[in-house]
């Protein structure tokens, strides 16, 4: 198949694209700047240089391409300062609303059979019943007011793609991302924070996190790209866990003190509301409907295994 992955140079794309080379798929890999060229070729497939927000440029790679199937990794998370959550995201939340507008235009216009999209997993889920949800369970009601903007732009980007009666529009909501070129890789800043003792356990620490490494969340997309069916799907790892358990034992794997403890109110008062409701009362994601549908198994079941991989 012809497969476009828009955000190909991203810590995510740079996995996903040489391995749906490697599966025979012609690929072309879309990025906003021309000095990513190489590196597009260098994964091995065609770039192809687009502003994801400007429709005539989407309009034109994607008619180059003439894709099978679209894929969408766009996100522009540098810089993420918690304490501005909706702020930090706001060309992030772009690309989900506008970006995503302009790539089902132009895949509409082309005739692609599968479009598949990132979403997240995690903060977004309704903060009440259980510890662990499915994609069956409903995204919060009433976030904070820090992350509306947020919010409300993953909620267009899952409606637009699932409801496009044209084409097969999966929804892959990945955990938080570690391991090679993610915000949690060995030489990271987070991880040298937890090192460091300045990434505390906000509160009772009850909020639940589900992670995926990201070669495994490269090898699920591969999956979606070639079996997916409409819906959505929770991409991470098999074992959700409190960040008052997990936060200590990635800070002992790292050779590190366990981190300081800070009620919730001093911890919203550093870091923000957006960090103190992630800490506290976020929900974890159940993979077993991606294990079953897609066929995928993460190669990392634990985040356990894979932060000890880091460390290592």
């Amino acid at each position: 198949m012809k497969v476009l992955v828009a955000g190909a140079t991203g810590a995510l794309g740079t996995q996903l694209v040489p391995r749906l080379v490697a599966g025979g798929h012609e690929v072309f890999g879309m990025t906003r700047s021309a000095s990513k060229r190489d590196v597009v070729r260098a994964l091995g497939a065609t770039p192809l240089v687009a502003d994801a927000l400007d429709p005539d440029a989407v309009a034109r790679a994607v008619g180059e391409a003439g894709p099978d199937v679209i894929v969408h990794e766009l996100t522009a998370l540098s810089d993420v300062d918690l304490r501005h959550f909706d702020r930090s995201f706001a060309l992030t939340n772009r690309l989900r609303t506008e970006g995503t507008d302009h790539l089902l235009s132009a895949g509409r216009a082309v005739g692609v059979r599968r479009f598949v999209i990132q979403s997240f997993a995690g903060w977004p889920f309704a903060r009440s019943g259980g510890p662990v949800k499915s994609e069956d369970d409903p995204l919060d009601p009433a976030p904070p007011q820090a992350m509306r903007r947020t919010l409300d732009a993953i909620r267009y980007l899952e409606d637009a793609v699932v409801h496009a009666d044209w084409t097969e529009g999966i929804v892959l909501r990945y955990g938080g991302f570690y391991g090679p070129g993610t915000s949690l890789d060995a030489d990271s800043e987070y991880l040298e924070q937890i090192r460091r003792r300045r990434f505390p356990v906000v509160g009772d620490g009850a909020g639940v996190w589900s992670f995926v490494h990201v070669e495994d969340a490269a090898d699920a997309t591969v999956a979606a790209v070639q079996r997916g069916r409409r819906g959505i799907y929770n991409i991470v790892d098999d074992e959700p866990a409190r960040v008052a358990d997990w936060l200590p034992a990635v800070a002992g794997t790292l050779g590190a003190k366990p981190p300081h403890r800070v009620p919730r109110v001093l911890g919203r008062l550093l870091a923000g509301e957006a960090a103190a409701v992630m800490m506290t009362e976020a929900r974890g994601a159940s993979n077993a409907k991606a294990k079953r549908e897609l066929g995928w198994q993460p190669g990392h079941p634990s985040w356990r295994e894979g932060f000890a991989e880091i460390a290592a």
